[in-house]
């Protein structure tokens, strides 16, 4: 395998080989990375006091690794610290599929799950470049206009990272699947209805000086190029 083919495509393993409708599949890992950062809060899924737990939490990329973070009290956390298994998944609703034939009816979407033993950030320069990646994943141009983190608040947060090694990607984004006798009687109706997410307009803080303009990295978040 050359060092090309390792780079750019998911090298699946047996876990994260998808088996149902395969020819969903993406094996690019740019296709990977795209989802990832067009989403903005991921899934963990970890066994705590050997039960499954699945929480929502945020996240940011940086190359081929993913950051999560939280508060240092979050037992979920503590646990995916241990470097115990964990699966991250983020995925996108882009449309309803309405159908002829209930048994029909779907949806288009866009999903990634990752599988991994993550790894506890320690080192204070990597800890600070993550809480970096992070908040510009969900907030672009925030981390240099904001306060950033001090002491107390660095303690009182967890990071781990995840590598992207072992992941699947998985897509839909097609109209009804239909049996024939139901496309050739033609008795209800069927298509897409897209799903669309948009910003709106941003709400100042109660107690922000009136005379306060809405920075700039927060209106061109509003109005992507």
């Amino acid at each position: 395998m050359t060092l090309m083919s390792v780079t750019s495509q998911l090298s699946p393993t047996e876990r994260s080989t998808i088996r149902r409708s395969s020819k969903r599949a993406r094996t690019e890992r740019d296709e990977l990375h795209a989802v990832l950062d067009a989403g903005l809060i991921c899934h963990l899924g970890v066994v705590v006091d050997g039960a499954p737990r699945v929480l929502p939490t945020g996240y940011g990329r940086s190359g081929d690794t993913l950051y999560l973070h939280g508060s240092t009290g979050a037992r979920s956390l503590r646990e995916a610290a241990e470097e115990t298994e964990i699966c991250v998944a983020v995925t996108h609703l882009d449309g309803i599929v309405y159908a002829r034939s209930a048994f029909h009816f779907s949806v288009n979407y866009r999903s990634a799950v990752i599988h991994g033993r993550p790894r506890q950030i320690t080192d204070p320069d990597e800890k600070w470049r993550a809480l970096q990646v992070i908040t510009d994943h969900l907030a672009p141009g925030s981390w240099e206009h904001a306060r950033q983190p001090n002491k107390r608040e660095l303690a009182a947060t967890a990071v781990i990272a995840l590598d992207l090694t072992e992941a699947a990607v998985k897509m839909r984004g097609e109209g009804p699947n239909d049996e024939p006798e139901d496309v050739e009687a033609d008795k209800a109706w069927a298509g897409v209805l897209p799903l669309e997410t948009r910003w709106g307009a941003p709400e100042p803080s109660d107690d922000l000086a009136p005379a306060f303009e809405i920075p700039a990295h927060v209106l061109e978040r509003r109005y992507p190029a």
